[in-house]
């Protein structure tokens, strides 16, 4: 049975005049009959292929289930308002058959920004067992594929529509300029991220701070215009792009080890005590489980301070984790406090040793 044959049998059963009322109907409801049973089959071969270790076929399946069901309601909607337009002589025809057209790229668009998402998940959080990639490159790469086809698919559809794709990249040439002029801040906060992206001075997850600035904090995204940040005290700061070309940064999740530097007193009464003090927190150190004793580990006598005999231990812990090295160093001043009460002596405080003389009275001492 042909579409002719089909429409010869609307006319019978609706009459002459309505019969493509009818019409319109059986095309709305097949396209919704189709587009629940195209969801059923995609949920069948979903669920095969999560049987499956490979995640890409996954992401294939899943970035096809919109644009497929959208597509079959967009063409069965599209034909019957085709009908209904030629019926009434609504001059829309010609529009309709853009509007359809339109709607196959817009949906093949849809599928590739879908399937991009699902590539871009499963590069950074990848199959169990294997390694993950860098997710600040990730994100980097699918943003500029997602905006190539964006730009791809709106050329496309302005060409549908008969603009002239070649005079607008004309035109964008000279506007260029003129616009380029116009958003300076926020083509130098664009190029400004390009730049972490290149250089990667840090990436998501990473402690930063700035001497320069009042910036200091966790990075929780890196975006093509701003940069957001979350301080300590758990508030957002969003950094534009630009400030990073013009500041000083640290990275301080870069670090290798975590520094201890300390200056300890003891009494002047103890300066005897001293040497032995030195000779056992420096052996002390050597043998901590937790000190890094190829890196630099200096204790020595440092200075006559007003009211103490002052050295200093120079040392780096194992650890960068920020919690881990505070419980390090409380143990070892702990065990600092211990050898030098061993010996002992006592930690210094703040002295002070008045000479008065008897006063003379009448010559008389």
């Amino acid at each position: 049975m042909n579409s002719q044959t089909l429409a010869q049998w609307m006319k019978l059963l609706g009459g002459e005049k309505y019969g493509w009322i009818l019409e319109v109907f059986v095309l709305v409801t097949a396209a919704l009959i189709l587009a629940k049973v195209a969801n059923r089959i995609i949920d069948n071969i979903e669920k095969r292929t999560t049987e499956s270790q490979n995640l890409w076929d996954d992401a294939l399946i899943e970035a096809c289930r919109k644009p497929i069901v959208w597509l079959i309601w967009i063409v069965g909607f599209n034909f019957a308002a085709t009908i209904a337009a030629e019926q009434l002589d609504s001059g829309w025809t010609p529009l309709l058959v853009y509007l359809n057209k339109l709607a196959v790229v817009g949906l093949f668009t849809l599928f590739l920004i879908n399937f991009i998402n699902r590539a871009e998940n499963n590069l950074i959080a990848p199959e169990p067992g294997k390694k993950p990639r860098d997710p600040m490159t990730i994100k980097a790469v699918a943003k500029l594929m997602r905006a190539s086809v964006l730009v791809t698919a709106a050329l496309i559809g302005m060409q549908l529509f008969g603009f002239s794709v070649s005079g607008l990249l004309a035109f964008g040439g000279v506007g260029g300029i003129a616009i380029g002029f116009a958003a300076q801040d926020l083509l130098s906060n664009f190029f400004g991220g390009l730049m972490i992206y290149l250089d990667r001075p840090f990436k998501v997850g990473d402690w930063v701070r700035s001497p320069d600035q009042e910036i200091e904090g966790t990075v929780e995204d890196i975006g093509w215009r701003l940069t957001r940040i979350r301080t300590f005290d758990k508030r957002p700061l969003y950094v534009p792009n630009s400030v990073f070309a013009s500041i000083s940064l640290e990275n301080p999740s870069r670090m290798t080890n975590r520094r201890i530097k300390e200056t300890i007193g003891v009494r002047y009464d103890d300066v005897a005590q001293l040497p032995a003090i030195l000779a056992d927190v420096e052996t002390m150190l050597r043998n901590h489980e937790a000190i890094d004793t190829s890196q630099t580990l200096m204790v020595n006598f440092n200075e006559f301070g007003p009211s103490s005999l002052d050295f200093f231990i120079y040392t780096f812990t194992k650890t960068t984790v920020w919690v881990d090295y505070h419980k390090i160093k409380q143990d070892v001043l702990l065990k600092i406090a211990d050898i030098i009460a061993a010996h002992g002596a006592e930690i210094a405080f703040p002295t002070r040793t008045l000479h008065m003389s008897t006063p003379q009275v009448d010559g008389v001492v």
